[in-house]
């Protein structure tokens, strides 16, 4: 009986999933299947357009319910929980890139959508810090709620009104990060910038270090490059994208 029920449970699935593929169980009204049918997309729909506003806007209403459509009946979500299924279309985009169907830059597009979303809701902590610390002579750590991003594709730009034929040829750099206020912020940043914040995210060391490797790198006066490096990190370390650790 329990074996019954279980492939019972999984033909309705299948079938509210993708009613053109998967016939419904039998013996249930046609009516009662339009409602649970409606009443899953539906509520995937709105979760989603909630949470990728631009992309509903810049595809269109046809296109965006096909997307959805895609989505709900092709993808096999890793989670039960309705806050994380933003991260499972982005997931699902992201598998599908290179797909014809799929326009190029839509899985950054995502990906850019998603990071506010992501950074909103965090709860991570900040590892120990010091709140005054040097930032050249102490270790830098980058803030679990700051994330330097790197895109092939304008997502800054593309919307409605604008839609990039090709890659441009420089991407676009960006940093994103929670402030005291909880306000989740966007700034563009050089992409020289970017590297720096990526290799502190990526490396334990100084500050002084950090600079004296990219200068060495770039082949330019370390002292000049110190200097102006310095400035920036302080004012990184000021709105709390850098924290300085103790030695």
């Amino acid at each position: 009986m329990r074996d019954v029920l279980r492939e019972q449970q999984f033909a309705l699935a299948r079938h509210i999933r993708d009613p053109g593929r998967h016939a419904p169980p039998p013996r249930i009204e046609a009516r009662r299947l339009k409602v649970y049918r409606e009443l899953f997309f539906n509520n995937v729909d709105t979760l989603l357009s909630s949470g990728f506003p631009v992309i509903r806007e810049t595809l269109g209403a046809v296109r965006w319910r096909a997307l959805v459509q895609a989505f709900f009946s092709q993808h096999r979500s890793r989670t039960p929980l309705f806050p994380q299924l933003a991260k499972e279309f982005v997931d699902y985009l992201e598998g599908r890139a290179g797909d014809p169907a799929i326009a190029a830059w839509l899985p950054e597009l995502a990906h850019y959508e998603w990071v506010e979303q992501q950074l909103f809701t965090s709860d991570a902590r900040m590892p120990p810090h010091d709140v005054g610390g040097d930032v050249l002579d102490h270790v830098l750590v980058l803030s679990p709620l700051a994330l330097p991003l790197a895109y092939r594709w304008p997502v800054t730009d593309i919307g409605p009104g604008f839609v990039p034929n090709a890659m441009p040829e420089q991407p676009t750099t960006l940093l994103v990060h929670r402030d005291a206020e909880h306000e989740v912020r966007f700034v563009r940043i050089a992409p020289l910038v970017y590297r720096l914040l990526s290799e502190i995210g990526d490396t334990a060391d100084t500050g002084r270090a950090h600079l004296a490797a990219l200068a060495a790198e770039l082949q330019t006066d370390p002292v000049e490059f110190e200097a102006q490096g310095a400035t920036l990190l302080e004012t990184l370390r000021t709105q709390g994208v850098v924290l300085a650790t103790p030695l």
